[in-house]
């Protein structure tokens, strides 16, 4: 998406239609300036290309999770948050407009939120400052076998760190490409994971000689804690280069991120991760265990 954009590429027929229609009523109905209702062009323009490009076929499919991803992507292609803000007016005025001619069933944008804009967003890695860092552990040593496997896991499966340090040996199904955790609340989820991740913890299992079940192994035996962990990434985060701050939750957020660059579903996203926002969880739906994995294996960057 090209957020600077005036023209863009050619919009679907249906789509360019709904707009001129919509602009004309800005501008013979309300009486709005040349110049507004460009702005206003340009705006929801560059929004119905994003629809677009995400092979969204009509307005009446429009999602209010597509209106999340949409301007989420805008703040990390560096959009002000002022630019944010107008461009969700000017979408906003359309859907609504599209809702009073009956050209839609519902407005999307509804319960989308102004002040959940202003958000600081997550620290998100790139995906190349993500393999920078995993492949920083030394495999040549039992702890770096460890290392290089706790960080493939958290990523490939968009884990907290909780999650992770709690996970018993038993937990990752190597056959299956499987790993099982509790999240918040006590909640099991299962989650794919892709083949480095595998790799990486049957070489890391296979050279590990004791008995203890805990799959993320620290000291004398006792399973690794959270604080051990961020000590851990945050110095082979130095060795690759990566000088921003990162937080406990940069993994799962640029877990996140990914998925959706790479054009995963944001309900898929919600199931795999089970997020508990309450933008994401009014547009919650069950996806199946299979589409799950077929997602995962589509779009993540390391599956």
């Amino acid at each position: 998406m090209n957020v600077s954009s005036r023209q863009g590429p050619r919009l679907p027929s249906p789509f360019g239609e709904a707009m001129e229609a919509f602009l004309d009523t800005l501008a013979v109905e309300k009486g709005l300036s040349p110049n507004t209702i460009s702005s206003y062009r340009r705006d929801v323009r560059d929004h119905l290309a994003f629809l677009s490009s995400q092979n969204v076929e009509s307005l009446q499919a429009v999602e209010e999770s597509h209106l999340i991803v949409y301007l989420g992507r805008l703040r990390r292609a560096g959009a002000a948050p002022s630019t944010v803000s107008r461009r969700l007016s000017a979408i906003r005025s359309f859907y609504r407009h599209l809702a009073r001619e009956e050209r839609i069933a519902s407005d999307p944008s509804a319960n989308v939120p102004s002040s959940r804009l202003q958000r600081q967003l997550p620290t998100v890695l790139s995906v190349e400052e993500v393999k920078r860092l995993i492949e920083q552990p030394n495999t040549g040593t039992p702890r770096g076998l460890r290392d290089r496997a706790m960080l493939e896991l958290v990523y490939a499966a968009g884990l907290r760190v909780s999650e992770l340090v709690g996970l018993s040996r038993g937990d990752v199904n190597l056959d299956l490409g499987l790993v099982r955790c509790l999240g918040k609340g006590s909640k099991e989820r299962i989650s794919p994971v892709g083949r480095p991740a595998i790799e990486a913890v049957r070489a890391y299992l296979a050279a590990r000689t004791d008995a203890s079940p805990f799959l993320c192994l620290g000291n004398k035996g006792r399973a690794l804690t959270r604080v051990a962990f961020w000590r851990i990434v945050r110095r082979y985060a130095r060795q690759a280069g990566i000088r921003r701050k990162i937080s406990p939750h940069t993994f799962r957020h640029s877990f996140a991120t990914h998925m959706l660059d790479g054009g995963a579903d944001l309900r898929a996203i919600q199931e795999l991760l089970f997020f508990n926002d309450t933008a994401t969880t009014e547009i919650y739906t069950h996806v199946s265990t299979d589409r799950l994995r077929e997602v995962y294996q589509a779009c993540h960057p390391r599956a």
